[in-house]
């Protein structure tokens, strides 16, 4: 029986991490979209229901790291990683078009959401934990040369942007009565949406992504 090498034992520990973060935020985007929907459906913020909206799109993503993380899969999921990625752009491309005309229709009549201050409080939480979460996922994509994980770790700083602009439309409709605030704020998640939609779908037929049978890649 072949023992295995120092390497070997380093990329385990590797995937190891790796799945951690990954199982790690696949939980918060979970709680993540339950509390900012409904708190989102109680003060009638489109913004925070567009944020939550998003975060049930990335659980899926993340899942699809998973995948190529967990022993087994390498070589058999060329396909179906392909497929997912398909699957995600085209549940963003449906979310973009929902929230921007959502959002357009809250600037031509003009209603005005309430205040959600305990929205603001979490949304600020979320952007330092995504962050967090982004810049360990990245050190660890580089060390494994994994361009999955890699690509998801930019969706989880995504995440992290979104949150606090989010969180700056919401306090700026509460300080500052900035009514317009809100659906601007769900137009930007709208637009980030359609940004991930049109990128999941070049990945999904990118050589770059599809995995070898050997080497490094997860």
């Amino acid at each position: 029986m072949t023992r295995p090498t120092r390497d070997d034992e380093q990329a385990a520990r590797l995937h190891r991490a790796a799945l951690r973060l990954e199982y790690g935020t696949i939980g918060w985007n979970v709680g993540e979209a339950v509390l900012t929907i409904a708190l989102g459906a109680v003060a009638s913020s489109l913004a925070l229901i567009g944020f939550g909206s998003v975060s049930i799109i990335e659980v899926f993503a993340s899942g699809v790291v998973v995948w190529h993380l967990r022993p087994g899969h390498a070589g058999s999921s060329r396909e179906r990683t392909a497929r997912a990625h398909r699957l995600v752009a085209i549940a963003f491309a449906a979310l973009a078009v929902v929230l921007t005309l959502a959002s357009v229709r809250e600037l031509v009549t003009g209603r005005r959401p309430d205040e959600s201050p305990w929205g603001i409080a979490y949304l600020a939480i979320t952007a330092l934990v995504m962050f967090g979460l982004a810049v360990a996922k990245r050190r660890i994509a580089v060390r494994l040369d994994s361009t999955p994980l890699r690509s998801e770790a930019a969706m989880t700083f995504l995440d992290g942007v979104l949150s606090t602009a989010t969180m700056l439309g919401l306090a700026l409709n509460a300080v500052a009565g900035w009514w317009w605030a809100d659906p601007a704020a769900a137009l930007l998640v709208g637009m980030a949406a359609a940004l991930q939609a049109r990128e999941n779908w070049m990945e999904a037929g990118d050589p770059a992504v599809v995995l070898p049978t050997g080497g490094s890649e997860i």
